[in-house]
């Protein structure tokens, strides 16, 4: 028997057939949690101050319109109604309704003040910091270099988009619940351990709290923002390293030991297809998919290995951030092959070194695996990569770097006084290009422009540049740079449809109908130029081909509202009112927030007899957009049918405040008067309907009848 290791001895600094490291220099165990808080503390404190200049920005048009401002589910804040709608809702091609119900419960508390949105970001990332911190430190007791991990995640660039934009909110609180999950996994993992220690000396199993503590905020995290469904995988490496889970209590015990690693992942397994089938069926509904005869299958992996070389680069070279990264006609055969041989090449280096340095595998594939789903094999949008996809992967390749720096320095007894100085002046390099890439984040406008100086003729840009300046009214501009994008990029069908759009609403419809059948020649399925093709085709009243638009667009995406809205009108135009309101019932079971849809359905259900319907609908419309005249005067006429007068004359009047010049207002308002015995109201309202519109004959008669009556 060989004699027991006296307690003063040392491990060798790396025994290759383990794969152990050596430990570095940590505080004293009376001093290790004064020191963890304080170290918690900076890291919260210096992002904070690196990441406060965004409290004085504003939203950006990207996203933030549909997760925010234009929401109208959102804005009603935190109510049963909108909790029901977040987890019942695929709106973004995603679902996420914990995502949904933090931003609610942001307008809930602060209204639209966009500084606050922004802070609660910062918030959560400097949580995430810390709790990375936290739980490298649980599981390797490697005090100093976690918190430089921590430090690179907290204060590197390609973090800027995914804090600073309040459409991410998915990212942060995401990676906020997936890291308290790593967290409690990783105790989960220790306790364990200690149970097969005392196992021989009967020790009982302790309960697994940590565990399904870890698997509750896994399901958070994924109805957050579906990045985390590599989650199980990522736990098997730690197993590896430097859990060290999988080294068997005995020779032969190595394939149960395995096994049961493996078991224990099926639960996080589950929750992780799950999640992955929810979230491909919500981007094909929300046509965000791009199919293969858009963008064939060997153009994505061409596209995805370089992307990998890409993000490698920026992680150590972060210039040139933009929203979004265009596509190229084609990407350079050299430049592929390139990326591919370095990508094989980091693997195969980090697999063989992985018995004495398993820290470079863990990292890797870390960085690698968390890449999968959105490294564009399924495509989704039009980037061909995105900065804020690099928020969890990085930590993978900050690991690898800081171990491998700090067994490097052991390894070769490097001072202290070289690496220590060094690894300040990467986090002050980090500081200073994060607050610069910040500033490029301040409204839509200056990050638009800095994406088109900062990368070369990106068509995407020019689009994007066009349609907020569309949206502000400058009409003119935003022709200019669809018509930009569209030199640059002939194949792009989007710009095509915007002019389009312009067009019709400035009245010129065979111009925009050549620019839809434009568009639609180069994306055939687009349902949003279908269904703006079908109406202006309805506007020539060319009804039978509008609505064959609008059944394609239907036939392609059943719930799209738009169309389907816009199929009831032209049914009803054509005298077709049960299949009409069939249709605006559908367009309010898909989008029960729709107020055109709630007048329409209402005033269809009003002139044929069913009234108190219509009274619901008209009710509905009312408290969804308060601001609509015509709601109102159609609200009020149905009163005034069920001879509610005192009601029907209330809505008059509301409509008359909010437009003045409305003279079938002013004459149904008199005759409510009328109804009322109010008589010099009613008259004077009737005059002002004939002012309005001097041949308004049922006015004029009712004035002569009442002046008949006078002189009787």
């Amino acid at each position: 028997m060989s004699k027991a290791r006296t307690r003063g001895s040392r491990e060798p600094a790396n025994d290759s057939r383990r794969g152990k490291i050596a430990l570095e220099s940590t505080p004293k165990p009376a001093n290790r949690l004064a020191y963890r808080l304080l170290v918690c503390l900076l890291l919260a404190a210096v992002t904070f101050a690196v990441f406060w200049p965004v409290t004085g920005f504003d939203f950006v048009y990207t996203d933030d319109t549909f997760y925010v401002t234009h929401n109208a589910q959102v804005l009603r804040g935190l109510s049963p109604e909108s909790v029901r709608w977040a987890f019942g809702t695929l709106h973004a091609a995603n679902w996420h309704p914990v995502t949904w119900l933090a931003h609610m419960l942001d307008v809930t508390l602060f209204g639209l003040r966009p500084g606050a949105h922004h802070l609660m970001n910062v918030v959560f990332h400097a949580s995430n910091a810390v709790l990375l911190f936290a739980w490298l430190w649980r599981m390797t007791r490697a005090f100093w270099r976690s918190a430089l991990v921590a430090a690179l995640f907290a204060l590197h660039p390609l973090h800027v988009e995914s804090v600073a934009w309040v459409s991410e909110r998915k990212d942060v609180l995401s990676t906020f619940f997936g890291f308290l999950s790593l967290l409690y996994y990783a105790g989960y993992a220790k306790q364990k351990a200690a149970e097969r220690k005392s196992a021989g000396a009967g020790g009982k199993n302790a309960p697994s709290f940590n565990y399904w503590l870890a698997l509750v905020f896994f399901a958070l995290g994924l109805m957050s923002k579906p990045m985390l469904v590599t989650w199980p995988f990522l736990m098997l490496l730690l197993d590896y390293w430097p859990l060290r889970r999988f080294e068997p209590l005995t020779p032969n015990s190595r394939l149960s030991t395995g096994w049961r690693l493996v078991q224990e992942k099926i639960p996080f397994l589950v929750l992780s297809l799950a999640s992955s089938v929810v979230t491909v069926i919500a981007q094909k509904h929300g046509q965000a998919v791009l199919t293969l005869e858009q963008l064939p299958f060997n153009e994505r992996l061409q596209n995805a290995v370089i992307s990998y070389a890409r993000y490698l680069g920026k992680a150590f070279w972060p210039a040139n951030l933009v929203v979004p990264y265009p596509f190229p006609e084609q990407w350079p055969a050299w430049e592929v092959v390139l990326s591919l041989l370095l990508i094989i090449g980091l693997g195969a280096a980090a697999f063989g070194l992985r018995r004495r340095w398993p820290f470079l595998l863990v990292g890797w594939f870390l960085f690698v695996g968390t890449l999968v789903p959105v490294i564009g094999l399924l495509q989704v949008g039009s980037q061909s990569m995105a900065d804020r996809y690099t928020y969890l992967p990085l930590v993978g390749i900050f690991i690898a770097v800081v171990w491998g720096v700090g067994e490097a320095q052991s390894r070769w007894r490097v001072p202290k006084t070289l690496t220590v100085p060094g690894a300040g002046l990467v986090l002050a390099a980090c500081v200073i290009v994060t607050r610069n890439q910040l500033s490029y984040w301040q409204n839509s406008e200056t990050l638009i422009r800095h994406t088109i100086a900062a990368s070369k003729n990106n068509a995407f840009a020019y689009y994007d540049l066009g349609c907020y300046l569309e949206d502000m009214g400058q009409v003119a501009a935003a022709m200019d740079n669809y018509r930009m994008a569209i030199q640059l990029r002939p194949t792009y069908a989007k710009p095509l449809n915007n002019i389009g759009k312009i067009l019709a609403d400035e009245g010129h419809l065979d111009g925009a109908i050549d620019y839809y059948s434009r568009a639609l020649h180069l994306d055939p399925e687009h349902v949003a130029t279908l269904n703006n093709l079908g109406a202006a085709l309805a506007e020539k009243r060319q009804f039978t081909d509008a609505m064959a638009m609008y059944e394609k667009a239907l036939r392609l995406d059943p719930n799209f509202v738009y169309a389907r809205y816009n199929l009831g009108i032209a049914l009803e135009t054509q005298g077709r009112w049960e299949e009409a309101l069939a249709q605006y019932a559908e367009v309010l079971r898909v989008k029960p927030d729709y107020w055109q849809a709630h007048n329409n359905l209402g005033s269809l259900l009003m002139l044929h007899g069913r009234l108190n319907e219509a009274i619901d609908h008209f009710t509905e419309s009312l408290r969804l957009n308060a601001n609509q005249p015509n709601i109102d005067f159609n609200l009020g006429n149905t009163l005034a049918m069920q001879q509610k007068y005192e009601e029907a004359v209330l809505h008059f009047t509301e409509c008359l405040k909010l437009s003045p010049d409305y003279a079938p207002a002013h004459k149904n308002l008199g005759m409510a008067l009328l109804r009322l015995g109010r008589r010099e109201e009613a008259i004077n309202h009737l005059n002002e309907a004939v002012r309005l519109k001097p041949d308004y004959k049922e006015a004029i008669q009712q004035l002569r009848a009442l002046d008949a009556q006078k002189g009787e």
